[in-house]
């Protein structure tokens, strides 16, 4: 699979694999930004893309920014759609009890893509095939 970047600003990061076999590439961020404790906001990288029919981009959080800083993706994971062309940004929050400085060229998140599997939707007029488990659910296995 190829993945088309488009440059929208000369000192973007363009995204990569750290190491072979990695899931996710590295998103940067392209400015700078303090997050205060319990704030949000939308970090952009720089880049926009256009995927391959069929696919999604799932904007996933570092496992050490989490970690270490309490920051992570808010809308985790978020989605970009195969349709979109815009710049692709980042909506990092900071759940820790400092302020968190993101600086440009930090590496603030990942990017999956995935196959997109697209459902015929059809209203059940009667009941819906049983099961097992019926309708239990929210804590119904226990802890």
């Amino acid at each position: 699979m190829t993945l088309r970047f488009k440059r929208l600003d000369p000192g973007a990061i363009l995204p990569a694999y750290a190491h072979e076999g990695d899931a996710g590439m590295d998103l940067c961020a392209n400015q700078a930004v303090t997050i205060e404790p319990g704030a949000y906001t939308l970090v952009g990288t720089g880049w926009a893309l256009a995927l391959p029919p069929g696919t999604e981009g799932q904007v996933r959080p570092r496992s050490g920014l989490a970690l270490k800083h309490g920051v992570t993706v808010l809308n985790s994971p978020g989605t970009i759609d195969e349709g979109y062309r815009g710049e692709l940004g980042v909506v990092l929050i900071n759940h820790g009890k400092t302020p968190f400085n993101v600086t440009p060229g930090m590496r603030i998140a990942q990017l999956v893509i995935a196959t997109v599997t697209r459902a015929t939707i059809v209203e059940e007029r009667g009941e819906l095939t049983p099961s097992a488990r019926g309708q239990d659910g929210f804590g119904s296995t226990g802890t």
